[in-house]
């Protein structure tokens, strides 16, 4: 198993945002986590990154623990995350943004190998190559995010709410860029999604979760044919 939660408890001063949460990540599949607001989604890939320390339980990647690494040490570990909202540098370049992503590389050869990589992914960001990350469109902004974590070359790569706020061509676009990656690359993925048929369409595995808790688990194919999952949990109908 490539990525573990076991019991793990956390949350923000007197907030419980994770209250025992347990779930596994195979190596080379796609993992979503769903649940309505306040489930606990964001604060998962935040306990995974370093960035929210848990007070109980374990997160093990490659069966080594991560809990007492910092951010950038889970970082060179190969474990980089897309952050809701993108955060990308407003202030730099498409092509300056590309390569903060590879900050923690030294092959400056294989650097740019990759980068031609990302444009010929997303041909948008080559048309927009010296411009201004804060002049981007939503949807050319996730692409960059997107790119700019491909750049540090991940084992695990953590999306939050990849399609929020973007039209459905441009999530289709994206959406099919990331199982391209997968595909290709045997790259594992743990996103963070609120539109349930869209997650499952595109994850092999997926967790449903509740106050912090799974309250239900399994293949994305059997969860998306269940209509607790889909009416109770997701409040959006079947596809």
């Amino acid at each position: 198993m490539l990525l573990e939660l076991k019991d793990v408890h956390a949350g923000y001063g007197a907030v419980r945002a994770l209250q025992g949460l347990s779930i596994d990540v195979p190596e080379g599949s796609i993992v979503t986590l769903l649940g309505a607001n306040g489930a606990g989604k964001t604060t998962t890939l935040k306990v995974i990154s370093g960035l929210v320390r848990s007070s109980r339980g374990d997160v093990l990647f490659r069966g080594q623990s991560l809990s007492n690494l910092t951010t950038e040490q889970i970082v060179r570990r190969g474990i980089v995350q897309v952050p809701e909202g993108r955060r990308i540098f407003p202030d730099l370049t498409v092509a300056e943004n590309l390569k903060v992503g590879a900050y923690t590389r030294s092959d400056r050869s294989a650097v740019e190998t990759d980068i031609e990589g990302i444009v010929a992914l997303f041909p948008k960001l080559r048309e927009r190559w010296r411009q201004l990350g804060g002049f981007l469109s939503g949807g050319e902004q996730q692409m960059l995010a997107v790119g700019r974590a491909l750049m540090a070359r991940p084992v695990l790569l953590l999306l939050d709410e990849p399609s929020l706020g973007l039209a459905p061509r441009i999530v289709s676009e994206i959406f099919g860029a990331l199982k391209r990656i997968q595909s290709e690359r045997r790259m594992t993925m743990l996103m963070v999604e609120q539109n349930a048929n869209l997650a499952l369409r595109n994850a092999d595995f997926g967790y449903v979760l509740q106050l912090g808790r799974v309250a239900l688990g399994g293949p994305a194919g059997k969860l998306r044919q269940n209509r607790e999952v889909v009416d109770s949990y997701m409040g959006v109908q079947h596809a």
